[in-house]
């Protein structure tokens, strides 16, 4: 079965909406705060593990001070002595894809599962100190911002000056015109469209604030362009050479002859950019993993015989999509981390497992089926033999 909800369904998550009343009401068109959005909510992982993953190379990691009216900020990996020399107030430590990292992290992202994963980017978790906060900013995306630990105020605006101070390090705008502020504890749940003003702060006396920030896709249509050309020049094979053997002599040999424009305008006309072509793109660009997600592939893999009786088991098996793997799908295409497979068989499989991102596997798939996950669970895509049937 898919993960995600009946779409009419009511959602403590979302305040009382469904998440067709959501998408209607408030996805990149309003702001929504959700008091007690996750009731009884606990921090996924300790403080100690965040300033663990902060000092890994694998984890892009970042640190904010406020001194004063001036910014500092600071990219890791850190050292572990750095948050030793911290002072006591004024800074945040940012760590970024917690979900690849963290389980349950990945299974806050996954109650989202009422938009497209083509869409869902990743979780990350601010570590505050009392008083520490990025400045007001605003994101080009969308953002659900969780409250963990401690209290934080948010102060929002919906300005339409996003002028930014040309002397920070970071991001942080000009001016602010606070039109809401609103503080929120363990549980709630903020929603931002883009382009809304937002300057969260840590409100406790002592110890730490955190918030785990829900972040989507949002591609410039320039990164869309420069990403699709890229592609078309890796996937496309065109035949041909120039050639001018009527070429006649010229007495202005800097000027770029007719002809030759003729012909470099009919090698990019060979470029086949059809509608699907065009569409096995947007699958391929949507489920490319990010630059530092990384997979580790099994130190001693099963055989592929005992990995078939694994996944089919329906007492012990289940496959589950690995943390950063991106598996989409569409009418013709299965996609996987940025590759594309024409879907031939066992279709509804593919496509239910693709949404619910784990499954057992049924005795009746093709033995080609078994194969592709076989294929993937040795590069380290796909986990087999786990209980967690999300």
């Amino acid at each position: 079965m898919s993960l995600a909800p009946k779409l009419t369904q009511p959602l403590q998550l979302l305040g009382g909406l469904s998440p067709r009343d959501f998408m209607q009401q408030h996805w990149q068109k309003a702001l929504r705060l959700m008091p007690g959005a996750v009731p009884g909510f606990a921090d996924l992982l300790g403080t100690k593990a965040m300033f663990a993953l902060a000092t890994s190379q694998d984890v892009e990691s970042r640190l904010v001070i406020r001194d004063g009216k001036r910014w500092i900020l600071e990219h890791g990996p850190f050292k572990k002595t750095r948050f030793a020399s911290l002072p006591a107030r004024d800074w945040t430590l940012l760590v970024q894809g917690l979900n690849l990292h963290v389980p349950a992290a990945d299974s806050l992202l996954r109650q989202f599962s009422f938009l497209p994963y083509a869409r869902l980017d990743d979780v990350m978790v601010s570590l505050a100190a009392p008083g520490g906060g990025v400045g007001p900013h605003f994101d080009s995306y969308d953002v659900f911002l969780l409250q963990g630990i401690g209290k934080r105020r948010w102060k929002l605006s919906t300005q339409s000056d996003l002028s930014l101070d040309p002397e920070a390090p970071l991001k942080i705008l000009k001016k602010m015109s606070t039109e809401q502020t609103v503080d929120v504890t363990a549980g709630d749940l903020l929603y931002l469209p883009p382009h809304v003003a937002h300057d969260g702060v840590a409100m406790q006396e002592e110890g730490f604030c955190t918030t785990y920030s829900v972040g989507f896709r949002a591609p410039t249509h320039q990164e869309i362009a420069d990403g699709f050309l890229d592609w078309l020049g890796a996937t496309s094979e065109i035949e041909g050479r120039l050639s001018d053997p009527d070429l006649p002599a010229t007495a202005n040999p800097a000027r770029v002859p007719k002809q030759y424009q003729r012909q470099i305008a009919g090698a990019i006309a060979a470029l086949q950019i059809d509608r699907d072509a065009i569409a096995q793109f947007a699958g391929c660009f949507a489920s490319d993993p990010k630059p530092q997600v990384t997979f580790t592939p099994p130190d001693a893999p099963m055989s592929r015989s005992a990995f078939g009786k694994l996944c089919t088991d329906a007492n012990k098996g289940c496959v589950a999509l690995a943390a950063g793997a991106l598996c989409l799908y569409d009418e013709k295409y299965l996609f996987i981390n940025g590759d594309a497979f024409v879907i031939q068989g066992d279709a509804t499989f593919w496509r239910q497992f693709a949404d619910a991102r784990s499954t057992v596997v049924p005795t009746t798939v093709a033995k080609e089926t078994i194969d592709a996950l076989y294929a993937w669970y040795c590069d380290g895509w796909l986990m087999v033999g786990t209980s967690d049937k999300r």
